[in-house]
């Protein structure tokens, strides 16, 4: 069995899930990384970059809406490392094209809820099974897993419902995984980044680039993947480990109403 805690992150081969894998091997984590193709540039890349700081990176090939494949995937990992200290919860989609509400479809939105919603559930009741009974074989296991949500969790967005659907759901799954898994010695947080400067967000560039200055964002700025992943390392490192059930905002004071 591995001395090195060990962290899964799903999405892990580019944006948010680069910065967690990064930030996390730079905190001693070895790193299970999962990704729907796990041979990519961008995956290797990832591994030489986390190697680089003497950790070990372990690729994982999942996409995580195949539920019956989690099984295969966990297993995998158990096998490489012998342990699993941290789930990152981080894989999600939103919609090749944006539609309209009233134009939606359901190919879409199955997709955009398997990816965002049921995959990352099923995934955590997997892991927390596991953690379950490894805090009786690993000294000083203090083991956590993150759902990392989004603002559209709360904000209304007409041509993205499927998203916002699934992230709203995704925020009230962090909340009941925190409520059964506390009794088990896991904590369980919710983290909900604002508007992070990704691929996934080069589309509305312009129009965020407008709304920010104008102060939708108090902080005034673009978020930055590694925004996101100091506040993961933080929670994994115990920094907040009375405060499971939260919900950590990483948005610049998106969150904040102002009249």
């Amino acid at each position: 069995m591995n001395s090195k805690p060990v962290a899964i992150i799903t999405g892990a081969s580019r944006g948010i899930g680069r910065a967690i894998s990064l930030r996390l091997a730079s905190e001693g984590y070895d790193i299970a990384g999962i990704a729907r193709t796990p041979d990519s540039d961008c995956m290797l890349s990832l591994q030489a970059e986390t190697e680089k700081q003497g950790v070990d990176f372990f690729p994982v090939g999942l996409d995580v809406a195949h539920t019956d494949l989690h099984d295969e995937a966990i297993s995998s990992i158990l096998e490489h490392f012998g342990r699993i200290d941290v789930l990152v919860n981080n894989a999600g989609i939103a919609p090749i094209e944006r539609k309209d509400l009233l134009d939606l479809d359901e190919e879409t939105y199955d997709r955009v809820l398997a990816v965002n919603l049921r995959g990352p559930v099923f995934l955590a009741r997997r892991v927390a099974r596991e953690m379950i009974w490894m805090k009786d074989q690993v000294k000083d296991y203090k083991p956590s897993i993150m759902f990392v949500t989004s603002f559209l969790a709360y904000t209304s967005f007409s041509n993205a419902v499927e998203v916002c659907l699934s992230k709203a759901a995704l925020s009230m799954a962090a909340l009941v995984f925190a409520d059964r898994l506390t009794e088990e010695g896991i904590n369980v947080y919710e983290i909900r980044p604002g508007l992070i400067k990704t691929e996934l967000t080069s589309r509305s560039k312009y129009k965020f680039d407008k709304l920010i200055a104008e102060g939708l964002v108090p902080q005034k700025r673009w978020g930055t993947p590694d925004d996101v992943a100091k506040a993961v390392a933080s929670l994994a490192r115990g920094d907040w480990s009375f405060s499971t059930g939260t919900v950590f905002e990483v948005s610049g004071g998106l969150n904040i109403i102002s009249i």
